[in-house]
């Protein structure tokens, strides 16, 4: 891929990466990827795991996105039960 791709930010800011160029950066739905921004120029780069000790927000979500991935079904289930049943705590008042 070597000639340049032009595109439009849209409202919220966001771009699409076209097809031809996630795959030959080797990205795939899901995958976690981290911005550089240095000089003006924004950089995205496909990564396997997020730098520890970052507990942003994004990176914790990242990790539990690659996490889950390699897990089993019966584990991911487990999760989400778990996930629903403090969402649910929360709308109810309750934190525990």
């Amino acid at each position: 891929m070597n000639k340049p791709i032009y595109k439009i930010l849209d409202a919220k800011g966001r771009v699409l990466i076209p097809r031809e160029a996630r795959s030959a950066a080797g990205m795939d739905y899901g995958d976690i990827v981290r911005l550089d921004v240095q000089n003006g120029r924004v950089s995205v780069k496909k990564i396997n795991i997020v730098e520890v000790g970052d507990k942003s927000p994004e990176a914790v979500e990242a990790f539990v996105h690659a996490a889950i991935r390699e897990m089993p079904e019966e584990s991911q289930i487990a999760i989400a039960v778990r996930l629903l049943e403090l969402i649910q705590q929360r709308k109810e008042g309750r934190h525990g």
